[in-house]
């Protein structure tokens, strides 16, 4: 029997979503299977980029609903967001005038080329949903990407709305403007079903874990302001000790019980559940089912003494040992949102100080949780972030500068409302990136980067920066043409570093964004493996049955997925702060 007040009676829409590595996608599956299980018939849908669903239920993923095995009532789909574009532009050929020559055509094709489209795209797909292609179906149920991405899919259909309005021109970099006109309405009728309570229940997921709650509760704020006001909170994975001589146990339960005793009023004030941490990992179906059961009928996993693969030299510190000898370059910390992506970051940015080196340490993530994770100043150590509103308003400000002089008063009207276009972001944060990219070949810069999906449609918009470049100057100017994505390719400029945790569902995203580096022919450097019990030490029940699956994947990552494995201890105090962060990397005695 299932025990979530969620599913007592549940709306036909519940939209997952929260920070990365919360368990969005394990609790929204699990919702879903417990529905269908109930006599339902039930939609899932993806709309991450980094999807493990098709992990996690043991099928193969598609664009169109595919049934589950041994859940009758249950279909799943993925909103691929290159398949959303490819239909996107598809859609949006057809609606043209058939008078149009190849070259007008050609040219919509250029303009749809974009990751700003991608984007537009997958949400012109996840509108569709709502406003009735999921006719057949009594719930559907939303697995959505990290938080940052998701609230700029959500505040998509306003943006476009503002440019819409003071745009009748014709054209935009998403074609037609004929063609954007005609989702608008779709937009707005997503938007409202959304905001309905009698049709959506929005479920905040979070852990007993500052930063997750911290995020969940700026995320409800912006939801809020978007107009989504029917929210409730799940909080997953939530820890008591059985014994009472595990220190480990004991300060792992502290840390989560202090987490949510700090919890802002207004998240507080939210209708809630609460599910415990397991001792499995939630792959296959009876993992899947018994997380929402009571009481824990699995049985743990008898426990024997585990050790760490990587042996003791391989830490933060000779990791940070091995990034500072060439001097300088671009170190770029990478993986699923949740895993401790900027602890790292920040943590090797002490380092490389602490070894007499200056730093740039950045971040390409909306949500940036880097200055509360620095919290302080250290001389030798710059941080900052790439906003993209201001690197918007400063891209605009320079192309009117440069353009300005040579156009009459229409001619700059219409260049300003052409720069209104919400395509325009993408443009400025590539440019911001390219600027930090550079910078790297006489300084460090450390990168603390967007959880997964975010940072592939920035690295799509870098390949096709290249692309264009090697078309429009490759020929004039051969070996000379240096792009940032060459630069990210070359192994002396970057150096990649993979940040996972000890489970299934970290790890199988590290290696498909491990895959899609290598395909751009980017090497990762090393693998990170953060918070392990394994390296800590403990002898309570549940969380020493979960050292067997945290040692399976190490023995994962050791045979083939990565060359250079370092590995961090789960501490039991957030390593906030220089002093802390410094501590992770201190100097190799």
């Amino acid at each position: 029997m299932h025990t979530l007040q969620l599913l007592q009676s549940p709306p036909r829409h519940l939209f997952f979503t929260g920070k990365g590595g919360v368990g969005k996608t394990s609790l929204s599956t699990a919702c879903a299977i417990a529905l269908a299980d109930n006599g339902k018939r039930v939609l899932l849908v993806s709309t991450d980029a980094a999807s493990n669903l098709d992990e996690m239920l043991g099928i193969t993923l598609a664009n169109t609903p595919v049934p589950v095995p041994g859940v009758p009532g249950l279909s799943v789909i993925n909103i691929d967001p290159d398949n959303a574009a490819q239909s996107y532009r598809t859609r949006v050929l057809a609606q043209m005038d058939p008078a149009s020559t190849e070259a007008d055509r050609s040219q919509v094709l250029e303009q749809l080329s974009g990751a700003c489209t991608t984007e537009i795209a997958a949400f012109d797909e996840f509108a569709s949903l709502l406003s009735g292609d999921a006719a057949g179906f009594d719930h559907v149920v939303f697995d959505t990407a990290p938080t940052g991405h998701t609230l700029r899919l959500l505040s998509l259909p306003k943006a476009w709305t503002g440019f819409l309005e003071g745009n009748d021109r014709g054209a935009s970099c998403l074609g037609p403007h004929s063609g954007l006109k005609m989702q608008e309405a779709r937009f707005a009728q997503a938007l409202q079903t959304l905001s309905d309570a009698a049709q959506t229940t929005v479920v905040l997921v979070t852990r007993p874990d500052v930063g997750a709650i911290t995020e969940a509760a700026r995320t409800s704020l912006e939801l809020q302001d978007l107009g989504l006001h029917n929210q409730r909170l799940a909080i997953n994975g939530v820890f008591h000790a059985s014994v009472a001589d595990d220190a480990v146990a004991a300060a792992f339960e502290a840390l989560g019980t202090q987490a949510l005793a700090a919890m802002p009023a207004h998240l507080q004030a939210l209708p809630q559940d609460q599910i415990p941490l397991r001792a499995f990992d939630t792959v296959g179906l009876p993992a899947l089912r018994a997380l929402l059961q009571t009481p824990d009928n699995m049985s743990p996993a008898t426990s024997s003494a585990h050790t760490p693969l990587a042996d003791a030299t391989h830490t933060l510190t000779a990791l940070t040992d091995a990034l500072a000898a060439p001097g300088r370059g671009l170190i770029m910390v990478m993986g699923k949102g949740g895993v401790g992506k900027t602890t790292v970051a920040a943590a090797i940015a002490a380092g490389l100080v602490q070894r007499g080196h200056s730093v740039h340490l950045s971040t390409t993530d909306p949500a940036d949780h880097l200055r509360v994770t620095v919290d302080g100043s250290l001389p030798g150590l710059k941080v900052d972030r790439i906003d993209p509103k201001a690197e918007t308003e400063k891209y605009i400000a320079k192309v009117m500068a440069a353009k300005s002089p040579d156009l009459d008063a229409a001619g700059i009207a219409l260049l300003h409302e052409d720069l209104q276009s919400p395509c325009t972001e993408e443009v400025a944060v590539f440019h911001a990136f390219s600027r930090i990219v550079s910078e790297a070949r006489s300084a460090f810069v450390v990168l603390d980067t967007a959880p997964t999906g975010h940072s592939l449609l920035l690295m799509d918009a870098t390949g096709a920066y290249h692309r264009q470049m090697l078309r429009e100057y490759g020929d004039a100017n051969p070996g000379r043409l240096v792009t940032p994505l060459m630069r990210l390719q070359d192994p002396d400029h970057t150096k990649i570093v993979l940040v996972t945790l000890p489970e299934v569902t970290p790890v199988s995203q590290a290696a498909a964004l491990q895959d899609d580096l290598r395909r751009a022919k980017i090497e990762p450097f090393a693998w990170v493996i953060n918070k392990s019990m394994a390296a800590a030490g403990t002898h309570d029940p549940l969380l020493a049955a979960r050292l067997a699956g945290e040692q399976k994947q190490m023995e994962r990552i050791a045979n083939g997925l990565s060359r250079n494995t370092y590995l961090v201890p789960w501490l039991a105090e957030r390593p906030v702060g220089i002093a802390a962060l410094s501590a992770l990397t201190s100097l190799s005695k």
